[in-house]
């Protein structure tokens, strides 16, 4: 293997000196602490278990709302959603008057680390299970990324690679499997073995923790194949850092059906018409959630009524969080000008929604597991190798999880 470059990088006024080791940041999608608690139980991970007793395990936060695109943006950039602009998998373009997905790379307002590392040197790589990321995590970056979800279609010019499945000796899977992810964690170890990266990011998906609880054999099972993957890296001499984008947690009440609000339609009974409804959690993979969870935008087309419907959501059992733009945008960390009138978080149990006629409920794999408010905001960050003085001491303070890289990278050496 030639020389890893050991060149500093810059990237939205974080500087990154990385080691001259392989680099594998891992997003391990909605990996709830529970699900890597009770796989340790059951002595299902040695190998996490070996990253941890040597290296370093916390808890760190998330970005707001706890999505997909949001976290995966935030840990690329090393930044909040106010700077880089990526609020949610869905938005309302006020411009445009459109609803539309959020999962475009021109969206993005600020740099990735990726592309800063590329440029310095180093052999990026990005694999994402989901296709709906690719473009966002490989902006400006003219190096290797594919999805495993669309793996088949990857060729040199647009991807950076071709033959990928034989390379990985597998067929691209169906997405709402365990194998999805399993795809993209397997193609990690290729790499690294071929030479052809050694500065990684792994972006997995949800499906299996959006249909199994952590105590389940399935859940368990796709833990422990994960683990497999983890120790092949660790054997090819990588620094490995993994962490989430979000939580899960049960949106049921107790008989087992889902625990649904209607914003919507509560708006619409209480003050009658002029209200606009967003789900950011929306996005193609109905299976996964259909398009429910624990974070939605209001948009009030009265402005005067805009503080009594505040103060009415406020009081409604099920509702935690309840705030107006400026305030919002300020706790929660978003860009004002892709933003509601109003800010609606729900309780752990709980998932917020438009309309029922806006959500499949037979699309569901399963029962209702879902995320995107406070309840899945703490994440686990887990590092391979122990933390040098400096960094143990920001661990102590409010790390995030998109600090995942700096505490890889620097924070190791």
């Amino acid at each position: 293997m030639n020389a890893i470059s050991t060149k500093s990088f810059s990237a939205n006024n974080i500087t990154y000196l990385p080691p001259s080791k392989p680099i594998v940041v891992i997003c391990m999608d909605g990996s709830a602490d529970e699900y890597l608690d009770t796989t340790l139980v059951h002595d299902r991970m040695p190998n996490l278990k070996k990253m941890i007793l040597q290296g370093y395990r916390g808890m760190v936060r998330g970005a707001l709302p706890s999505f997909t695109n949001v976290n995966n943006s935030s840990i690329v950039t090393g930044v909040s959603p106010a700077v880089h602009g990526i609020c949610g998998n869905f938005f309302y373009d006020a411009e445009k008057d459109e609803e539309v997905m959020m999962n475009a790379s021109n969206y993005l307002r600020a740099e990735t680390l990726l592309a800063a590392a590329a440029h310095a040197g180093r052999k990026v790589a990005v694999v994402t299970a989901k296709e709906k990321l690719r473009d966002i995590l490989s902006h400006q970056l003219n190096r290797i990324a594919f999805s495993a979800e669309k793996a088949a279609q990857a060729n040199l010019q647009t991807h950076g690679i071709e033959n990928v499945e034989e390379l990985i000796g597998q067929k691209a899977p169906v997405i709402y499997s365990a194998e999805a992810s399993l795809f993209v964690l397997r193609a990690g170890v290729a790499l690294l073995e071929k030479g052809m990266a050694d500065f990684l990011y792994l972006s997995l998906t949800d499906y299996m923790q959006h249909t199994y609880a952590p105590d389940t054999e399935e859940s368990l099972a796709f833990y422990e194949a994960q683990d497999v993957e983890l120790g092949k890296m660790l054997q090819l001499g990588a620094v490995i850092g993994a962490t989430a984008d979000h939580g899960m947690n049960a949106k049921v009440k107790t008989d087992g059906t889902p625990n649904v609000l209607f914003i919507e339609t509560m708006l619409n009974e209480k003050f009658g018409s002029g209200f606009r409804v967003i789900c950011p959690i929306t996005d193609p993979y109905v299976k996964h959630h259909g398009a429910l969870g624990s974070y939605v935008l209001v948009y009030v087309e009265d402005a005067a009524k805009i503080e009594a419907v505040k103060n009415w959501l406020g009081q409604q059992i099920g509702i935690t969080e309840v705030y107006n733009k400026e305030t919002g945008c300020r706790i929660l960390e978003q860009p004002a000008d892709r933003t509601g009138d109003l800010f609606v978080l729900s309780a752990r149990d709980v998932v917020i929604g438009k309309t029922a006629a806006h959500h499949d409920l037979k699309a569901l794999d399963g029962t209702l597991r879902s995320h995107g408010g406070r309840y899945e905001e703490m994440v686990p960050m887990i590092i391979s190798e122990p933390l040098n003085a400096i960094y143990k001491l920001k661990a102590q303070g409010d790390p995030r999880n998109f600090d995942i890289f700096d505490f890889t990278v620097n924070g190791t050496h």
